[in-house]
């Protein structure tokens, strides 16, 4: 427990405005490369992924708080694949431009997490 409350301050103090940065980047670039693979997936314009990109970030980081589930295709299994493709489905609802049904949102959580672990810093 106490090992756990160490890791976690050593984190917030390693939090820079640089990281967020780079985080959102990665995160634009591996969302615009999986609309641009999975089929039925679209992202109208460049506001549509950068807006998309910090959705997507908004709603893993309350599913991960609120449920526990890291929503990463490759880091919990078929729940953090399941998670990962209903974050991305979820998207579209609060993003204008952005578009995908079920099945573009299931290919594009696999494609989300093989890009996500060949580009560096974490996306999701």
């Amino acid at each position: 427990m106490i090992a756990l409350a160490e890791q976690y301050a050593g984190e917030q103090k390693n939090f820079s405005v640089m990281h967020l940065v780079v985080r959102l980047i990665s995160g634009i670039v591996v969302l615009g490369i999986t609309a641009a693979l999975a089929p039925d997936f679209r992202i109208a314009n460049v506001w549509s992924l950068i807006v998309g990109a910090v959705v997507l970030a908004a709603l893993d980081y309350l599913v991960g708080k609120l449920l526990g589930v890291h929503a990463s295709p490759f880091g919990r299994g078929i729940t953090g694949f399941i998670a990962a493709a209903v974050i991305i489905y979820a998207t579209q609802f609060f993003v204008t431009g952005y578009d995908v049904n079920i099945w573009g949102a299931l290919i594009g959580a696999l494609i989300y997490g093989i890009v996500d672990a060949i580009i560096p810093g974490k996306a999701m």
